[in-house]
């Protein structure tokens, strides 16, 4: 899908930034993708971006089986941009030489820029950069150019000088790096030439003619979560084709405190489309009882799901395609772009999810889109605030949000306490500075007084986050006055619960769930 001409393609060596460096680069209106380092020149060709960034990666360039990329784009004529591995792979196929360090340089660095350059347009010449890497460029052909220095690194920037080449030893797209935004605007603008032509509404348009074409006049079918990703799925599609759209929405029993009600009356308000609302509580519970691993309840959930979404679909005349909120890192992360093996830290309910017997098409128009992105169409597309800004909630629902099994009294006690949560984190003002905010129950007890008694009751955990990407997150340092609310009205309020305890883990080395 293309509302651009201009594409920046970013070469996946195994980063765990690779997201974030698209993010970056779409920050600044530059349309961009992450594809497979095993691309080939002649591809790349096809696709004819205006630049090419190398992302960072585990390996060390000299061993053997190192990922390596085709060293003919270095004269394709495009700029590319190496950071950390890909400055030491981009420098090693154009003659430098990279050994390991003698001390690892790892953190925030003090780094000083010693050469003009356009990357470096408008930056101070004394900055601090975030570094991570155990290898480094030791020797340079007289074909390079030095751009900065820390004390352990001679060569922590490099530039070409016949090939459009640049390399950073450090990670610009980190927040800790500054002035690292600058750098990767600089790189897009002045090097590459862009000029921003990535906007939502084209995206929209283009979304809308694409999806025209692909369906014709036969009916799609959407289900409905309660989420953002399906709401503006169902917005946009509907926005295509009208009425030749229906909506599924199974209430499971897993979803938050009023949560099923407001999905069906936001959807009558903002739309004229067919609605099926199915009350599947009973069957979820029968499925899950005694169930703990929270692996096989994602895969109960799944799978009757599917069961439920089949037979109902059954029943919507010309219904041939199926329209999925699947974003862009649910894409990545469950189809490797480096294409090496990965390990499963939990399993993506979107993506492949519904299986090929229900002879549907797939119709996925946020495929390419990061969360905010589809936060910004959602505005677009006139749906309510409270609905595009709600805060993330997983496919399984509260199921994966308490640890240990669901139960229908378990389920009570945390839909409780996450009302609770919720309503005091609007109180202070506090929803839309949270990236994500939630209550978790425990699968343990502890003693307690309570009134004059000995309580031996529930534990309820806190979690809140601040992130811009998901992909790493941060711990919220919410006033002690909101978390003393928070505790007493829940201690008070849930039957069942005699303590609350705060979670104050970052992702990595945490998820921000906690199954």
């Amino acid at each position: 899908m293309e509302a651009h001409n201009e594409k920046v393609i970013i070469l996946d060596f195994g980063s765990q930034y690779a997201q974030l460096i698209a993010r970056r680069v779409r920050e600044n209106n530059v349309y961009c993708e992450i594809v497979s380092h095993k691309i080939a020149a002649q591809e790349i060709q096809k696709i004819n971006p205006k630049g090419i960034i190398l992302s960072g990666g585990p390996a060390s360039v000299y061993v053997k089986n190192a990922p390596r990329c085709d060293e003919r784009i270095a004269t394709l004529g495009i700029p590319i941009l190496g950071i950390c591995y890909g400055m030491q792979l981009g420098c090693q196929m154009l003659g430098a030489t990279v050994r390991p360090t003698p001390a690892r340089e790892y953190g925030r660095t003090a780094c000083t820029v010693n050469s003009e350059s356009k990357l470096f347009k408008s930056l101070a010449k004394d900055d601090t950069v975030w570094m991570s890497h155990g290898d480094q460029v030791v020797e340079l052909p007289a074909e390079f150019h030095s751009l900065a220095l820390t004390r352990n690194c001679p060569f922590a920037a490099v530039m070409h000088k016949e090939t459009i080449f640049y390399g950073v030893q450090f990670h610009p797209e980190v927040t800790h790096t500054p002035q690292g935004r600058l750098m990767i605007r600089n790189f897009l603008y002045e090097i590459c030439g862009c000029t921003g032509d990535w906007k939502m509404y084209s995206y929209i348009e283009k979304s809308i003619d694409d999806i025209r074409k692909q369906v014709g006049n036969a009916r799609v079918v959407c289900g409905l979560s309660g989420g953002v990703d399906s709401a503006v799925t169902a917005a946009l599609i509907y926005k295509a084709i009208g009425n030749h759209l229906s909506c599924i929405f199974v209430d499971n029993g897993l979803l938050r405190d009023y949560e099923a009600d407001e999905v069906i009356t936001t959807f009558k308000d903002t739309f004229a489309a067919d609605l099926h609302a199915i009350d599947a509580r009973d069957r979820f519970s029968d499925k899950l009882r005694g169930v703990t691993d929270p692996e096989k309840k994602r895969k109960i959930i799944g799978h009757e799901f599917i069961e439920i979404f089949k037979e109902e679909a059954k029943k919507i005349s010309q219904a041939k395609f199926l329209a999925q909120g699947t974003l862009y890192p649910d894409v990545i992360e469950s189809i490797p772009a480096h294409g090496g093996p990965t390990v499963t830290i939990k399993s993506h309910h979107n993506v492949g999810g519904l299986p090929a017997e229900l002879g549907f098409e797939l119709v996925e128009p946020l495929r390419f889109l990061f969360k905010d992105e589809v936060r910004k169409m959602g505005e677009e597309l006139g749906l309510p605030e409270e609905l595009v800004w709600r805060h993330p909630f997983p496919g399984p629902g509260l199921a994966i949000r308490i640890i240990g099994e669901v139960t229908k009294l378990r389920l009570g006690i945390l839909r409780n306490a996450d009302r609770i949560v919720i309503e005091e984190i609007r109180k202070a003002g506090l929803y839309r500075s949270i990236a994500q905010c939630f209550a978790v129950l425990l699968p343990l007890s502890t003693v307690g007084v309570m009134g004059d008694e000995r309580s031996y009751e529930n534990v309820i955990a806190i979690r809140a986050v601040e992130t811009t990407d998901f992909m790493t997150a941060d711990w919220c340092r919410l006033p002690h006055e909101v978390l003393e609310i928070i505790s007493n009205r829940i201690i008070s309020e849930v039957k069942g619960v005699n303590r609350v305890v705060y979670d104050i883990s970052t992702k990595p080395p945490s998820t921000i769930e906690w199954e």
